[in-house]
Protein backbone atom coordinates (compact mmCIF):
# COMPACT_ATOMS: atom_id res chain seq x y z
CA UNK A 1 0.00 0.00 0.00
CA UNK A 2 1.20 3.53 -0.77
CA UNK A 3 3.30 5.43 -3.28
CA UNK A 4 6.93 4.89 -4.30
CA UNK A 5 9.12 7.01 -6.60
CA UNK A 6 12.75 7.87 -7.30
CA UNK A 7 13.69 11.46 -8.16
CA UNK A 8 16.85 11.96 -10.21
CA UNK A 9 18.70 14.57 -12.26
CA UNK A 10 19.57 13.94 -15.90
CA UNK A 11 22.97 12.69 -14.72
CA UNK A 12 21.27 10.19 -12.42
CA UNK A 13 21.91 11.96 -9.12
CA UNK A 14 19.36 12.05 -6.31
CA UNK A 15 17.27 15.20 -5.81
CA UNK A 16 16.95 15.03 -2.04
CA UNK A 17 14.76 18.11 -1.61
CA UNK A 18 12.07 17.10 -4.15
CA UNK A 19 8.38 17.18 -3.21
CA UNK A 20 5.81 14.81 -4.74
CA UNK A 21 2.18 15.91 -4.87
CA UNK A 22 -0.61 13.55 -5.95
CA UNK A 23 -3.97 14.87 -7.11
CA UNK A 24 -7.11 13.01 -8.11
CA UNK A 25 -8.91 13.55 -11.42
CA UNK A 26 -10.90 16.42 -9.88
CA UNK A 27 -7.66 18.21 -9.03
CA UNK A 28 -7.94 17.67 -5.27
CA UNK A 29 -4.66 16.94 -3.46
CA UNK A 30 -4.66 13.51 -1.85
CA UNK A 31 -1.00 13.11 -0.92
CA UNK A 32 2.16 15.16 -0.44
CA UNK A 33 5.51 13.56 0.34
CA UNK A 34 9.17 14.60 0.39
CA UNK A 35 12.10 12.66 -1.02
CA UNK A 36 14.74 11.35 1.37
CA UNK A 37 18.50 11.88 1.10
CA UNK A 38 18.66 9.25 -1.65
CA UNK A 39 15.92 10.90 -3.69
CA UNK A 40 13.46 8.13 -2.80
CA UNK A 41 9.80 8.65 -1.91
CA UNK A 42 7.99 6.00 0.11
CA UNK A 43 4.60 6.96 1.49
CA UNK A 44 2.04 4.61 3.04
CA UNK A 45 -0.96 6.93 2.80
CA UNK A 46 -3.87 4.79 1.49
CA UNK A 47 -5.41 5.85 -1.82
CA UNK A 48 -8.45 4.56 -3.63
CA UNK A 49 -7.95 2.69 -6.87
CA UNK A 50 -8.03 4.89 -9.96
CA UNK A 51 -6.06 7.40 -12.03
CA UNK A 52 -4.09 10.24 -10.45
CA UNK A 53 -1.75 13.05 -11.49
CA UNK A 54 1.69 13.16 -9.94
CA UNK A 55 3.58 16.48 -9.84
CA UNK A 56 7.23 16.57 -8.75
CA UNK A 57 8.81 19.88 -7.80
CA UNK A 58 12.20 20.93 -6.44
CA UNK A 59 13.80 24.34 -6.03
CA UNK A 60 16.04 25.05 -9.00
CA UNK A 61 14.38 22.43 -11.23
CA UNK A 62 11.52 22.52 -13.72
CA UNK A 63 8.39 20.74 -12.43
CA UNK A 64 7.54 17.33 -13.90
CA UNK A 65 4.02 15.92 -14.18
CA UNK A 66 2.86 12.40 -15.03
CA UNK A 67 -0.08 10.07 -14.57
CA UNK A 68 -0.19 7.05 -12.30
CA UNK A 69 -2.71 4.27 -11.74
CA UNK A 70 -3.41 3.15 -8.20
CA UNK A 71 -4.21 -0.56 -8.20
CA UNK A 72 -6.86 -2.30 -6.15
CA UNK A 73 -4.18 -3.11 -3.58
CA UNK A 74 -3.67 0.63 -3.03
CA UNK A 75 -0.19 0.68 -4.53
CA UNK A 76 1.15 3.35 -6.89
CA UNK A 77 4.59 2.88 -8.40
CA UNK A 78 5.68 6.06 -10.11
CA UNK A 79 9.15 4.77 -10.99
CA UNK A 80 12.02 7.14 -11.76
CA UNK A 81 11.17 10.81 -12.36
CA UNK A 82 13.89 12.85 -14.06
CA UNK A 83 14.04 16.56 -13.29
CA UNK A 84 15.76 19.09 -15.53
CA UNK A 85 17.40 22.20 -14.17
CA UNK A 86 15.26 25.33 -14.38
CA UNK A 87 15.83 26.84 -17.80
CA UNK A 88 17.47 23.65 -19.04
CA UNK A 89 20.85 24.41 -17.46
CA UNK A 90 22.72 21.61 -15.75
CA UNK A 91 25.34 21.54 -13.01
CA UNK A 92 26.72 18.81 -10.74
CA UNK A 93 24.96 17.80 -7.50
CA UNK A 94 25.03 20.56 -4.86
CA UNK A 95 27.65 20.78 -2.16
CA UNK A 96 31.43 21.16 -1.97
CA UNK A 97 33.82 20.00 -4.70
CA UNK A 98 37.63 20.09 -4.65
CA UNK A 99 39.74 20.68 -7.75
CA UNK A 100 42.13 17.80 -8.48
CA UNK A 101 45.33 19.45 -9.80
CA UNK A 102 46.78 16.13 -10.97
CA UNK A 103 43.95 15.73 -13.48
CA UNK A 104 43.45 19.41 -14.28
CA UNK A 105 45.39 22.02 -16.24
CA UNK A 106 45.73 25.81 -16.12
CA UNK A 107 47.19 27.03 -19.40
CA UNK A 108 47.68 30.28 -21.29
CA UNK A 109 48.58 31.15 -24.88
CA UNK A 110 50.30 34.35 -26.04
CA UNK A 111 51.25 35.49 -29.52
CA UNK A 112 54.98 35.48 -30.29
CA UNK A 113 56.59 37.73 -32.91
CA UNK A 114 53.18 38.23 -34.49
CA UNK A 115 53.38 34.89 -36.31
CA UNK A 116 53.16 32.05 -33.77
CA UNK A 117 52.01 31.24 -30.27
CA UNK A 118 53.77 30.51 -26.99
CA UNK A 119 51.99 27.98 -24.79
CA UNK A 120 52.49 28.00 -21.05
CA UNK A 121 50.92 26.47 -17.97
CA UNK A 122 50.98 26.64 -14.19
CA UNK A 123 51.84 23.38 -12.48
CA UNK A 124 50.88 24.23 -8.88
CA UNK A 125 47.35 25.33 -8.02
CA UNK A 126 44.36 24.49 -5.88
CA UNK A 127 40.67 25.30 -5.98
CA UNK A 128 37.32 24.76 -4.32
CA UNK A 129 33.80 24.83 -5.81
CA UNK A 130 30.52 25.12 -3.94
CA UNK A 131 27.37 24.26 -5.90
CA UNK A 132 24.42 26.00 -4.25
CA UNK A 133 21.47 23.65 -3.59
CA UNK A 134 18.56 26.01 -4.24
CA UNK A 135 19.80 28.82 -6.48
CA UNK A 136 22.70 27.67 -8.65
CA UNK A 137 23.57 31.28 -9.51
CA UNK A 138 24.82 31.55 -5.92
CA UNK A 139 27.40 28.83 -6.49
CA UNK A 140 31.01 29.84 -5.78
CA UNK A 141 34.52 29.03 -6.88
CA UNK A 142 37.90 30.02 -5.44
CA UNK A 143 41.35 29.18 -6.79
CA UNK A 144 44.97 29.90 -5.90
CA UNK A 145 47.87 29.51 -8.36
CA UNK A 146 51.56 29.55 -7.42
CA UNK A 147 52.96 32.16 -9.79
CA UNK A 148 56.45 30.63 -9.69
CA UNK A 149 55.10 27.38 -11.15
CA UNK A 150 54.81 28.93 -14.64
CA UNK A 151 56.23 26.59 -17.27
CA UNK A 152 56.60 27.35 -20.98
CA UNK A 153 59.17 24.66 -21.70
CA UNK A 154 62.06 27.15 -21.85
CA UNK A 155 64.05 27.92 -18.68
CA UNK A 156 65.30 31.33 -19.80
CA UNK A 157 61.82 32.45 -20.81
CA UNK A 158 60.32 31.11 -17.59
CA UNK A 159 62.89 33.06 -15.59
CA UNK A 160 61.95 36.25 -17.41
CA UNK A 161 58.23 35.63 -16.77
CA UNK A 162 58.95 35.25 -13.04
CA UNK A 163 60.91 38.52 -12.97
CA UNK A 164 59.57 42.01 -12.10
CA UNK A 165 58.97 42.57 -15.84
CA UNK A 166 56.03 40.18 -15.63
CA UNK A 167 54.71 38.15 -12.67
CA UNK A 168 57.29 39.37 -10.13
CA UNK A 169 56.84 36.16 -8.14
CA UNK A 170 59.00 37.28 -5.23
CA UNK A 171 56.60 40.13 -4.41
CA UNK A 172 53.41 38.46 -5.63
CA UNK A 173 53.73 34.70 -5.11
CA UNK A 174 50.04 33.91 -5.62
CA UNK A 175 47.49 34.44 -8.36
CA UNK A 176 43.95 34.28 -6.96
CA UNK A 177 40.46 34.03 -8.40
CA UNK A 178 37.20 34.43 -6.46
CA UNK A 179 33.83 34.28 -8.13
CA UNK A 180 31.21 36.95 -7.51
CA UNK A 181 28.29 35.50 -9.47
CA UNK A 182 27.09 33.02 -12.07
CA UNK A 183 24.70 33.39 -15.00
CA UNK A 184 23.40 30.77 -17.41
CA UNK A 185 24.55 31.01 -21.01
CA UNK A 186 23.00 27.83 -22.46
CA UNK A 187 21.90 24.31 -21.60
CA UNK A 188 25.33 23.37 -20.21
CA UNK A 189 27.21 26.67 -20.37
CA UNK A 190 27.70 29.39 -17.79
CA UNK A 191 29.42 32.72 -17.36
CA UNK A 192 31.35 32.89 -14.11
CA UNK A 193 31.86 36.44 -12.90
CA UNK A 194 34.80 36.94 -10.58
CA UNK A 195 37.87 38.89 -9.55
CA UNK A 196 41.38 37.91 -10.58
CA UNK A 197 44.29 39.01 -8.42
CA UNK A 198 47.64 38.99 -10.20
CA UNK A 199 50.82 41.06 -9.94
CA UNK A 200 49.29 43.11 -7.12
CA UNK A 201 46.25 44.12 -9.18
CA UNK A 202 42.68 42.87 -8.79
CA UNK A 203 40.42 43.07 -11.85
CA UNK A 204 37.01 41.65 -12.78
CA UNK A 205 37.39 38.67 -15.12
CA UNK A 206 34.62 36.50 -16.59
CA UNK A 207 35.09 32.83 -17.38
CA UNK A 208 33.15 31.12 -20.17
CA UNK A 209 32.37 27.80 -18.50
CA UNK A 210 31.16 24.52 -20.00
CA UNK A 211 30.00 21.67 -17.76
CA UNK A 212 31.13 18.37 -19.31
CA UNK A 213 29.40 15.91 -17.00
CA UNK A 214 29.71 13.95 -13.78
CA UNK A 215 30.52 10.34 -13.00
CA UNK A 216 32.27 7.88 -10.67
CA UNK A 217 36.03 7.48 -10.63
CA UNK A 218 38.14 4.32 -10.06
CA UNK A 219 38.94 5.39 -6.48
CA UNK A 220 35.38 5.33 -5.18
CA UNK A 221 34.75 9.04 -5.58
CA UNK A 222 32.58 11.19 -7.81
CA UNK A 223 34.06 13.62 -10.32
CA UNK A 224 32.77 16.54 -12.36
CA UNK A 225 34.53 17.96 -15.40
CA UNK A 226 34.56 21.55 -16.62
CA UNK A 227 36.26 23.55 -19.34
CA UNK A 228 36.64 27.32 -19.05
CA UNK A 229 38.25 30.05 -21.13
CA UNK A 230 39.00 33.71 -20.61
CA UNK A 231 40.92 36.51 -22.29
CA UNK A 232 43.30 38.71 -20.33
CA UNK A 233 45.24 41.84 -21.23
CA UNK A 234 48.65 42.15 -19.60
CA UNK A 235 48.44 45.91 -19.22
CA UNK A 236 45.33 45.49 -17.04
CA UNK A 237 47.61 43.84 -14.48
CA UNK A 238 50.49 46.33 -14.69
CA UNK A 239 52.60 44.09 -16.94
CA UNK A 240 53.38 46.43 -19.82
CA UNK A 241 56.91 45.25 -20.59
CA UNK A 242 57.59 44.47 -24.21
CA UNK A 243 60.33 44.45 -26.77
CA UNK A 244 59.39 46.03 -30.07
CA UNK A 245 61.24 44.70 -33.08
CA UNK A 246 62.50 46.78 -35.97
CA UNK A 247 59.36 46.11 -37.97
CA UNK A 248 57.25 47.51 -35.13
CA UNK A 249 56.05 44.06 -34.11
CA UNK A 250 55.85 43.28 -30.39
CA UNK A 251 57.94 40.28 -29.39
CA UNK A 252 55.21 39.09 -27.03
CA UNK A 253 51.52 39.75 -27.54
CA UNK A 254 49.62 41.75 -24.93
CA UNK A 255 46.59 39.45 -25.00
CA UNK A 256 46.56 36.11 -23.18
CA UNK A 257 44.07 33.37 -23.87
CA UNK A 258 43.50 31.33 -20.72
CA UNK A 259 42.31 27.73 -21.02
CA UNK A 260 41.24 25.70 -17.98
CA UNK A 261 40.49 21.98 -18.00
CA UNK A 262 39.23 21.07 -14.56
CA UNK A 263 38.33 17.87 -12.77
CA UNK A 264 36.76 18.29 -9.35
CA UNK A 265 36.14 15.60 -6.74
CA UNK A 266 32.96 15.68 -4.68
CA UNK A 267 33.73 16.65 -1.09
CA UNK A 268 35.70 19.21 0.86
CA UNK A 269 39.07 17.54 0.28
CA UNK A 270 40.90 15.26 -2.11
CA UNK A 271 41.03 11.54 -1.25
CA UNK A 272 44.19 10.30 0.44
CA UNK A 273 46.78 9.03 -2.01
Amino acid sequence: MGLTARIRTRDGWAVSHAVVTVADMRGAQVLRAEADAEGAVRDTTPMEAGAYTVIVTAVGYAPAASSVIVTASGRAEVGTVTLARQGGTELPPPGPWTVDPVHSSVAAVAQHLGISSVHGRFTEFSGAIEIAPDDVTKSRVEAVIRAASVDTGNGMRDGHLKSPDFLDVERFPEITYRSTGLTAAGSDRWTVHGELGMHGVVRPVDLDLAYLGTGPDPWGGTRAAFRATAELHREDFAMSYNQVLQAGIAAIGTTLKVELDIQAVQGESLPAA
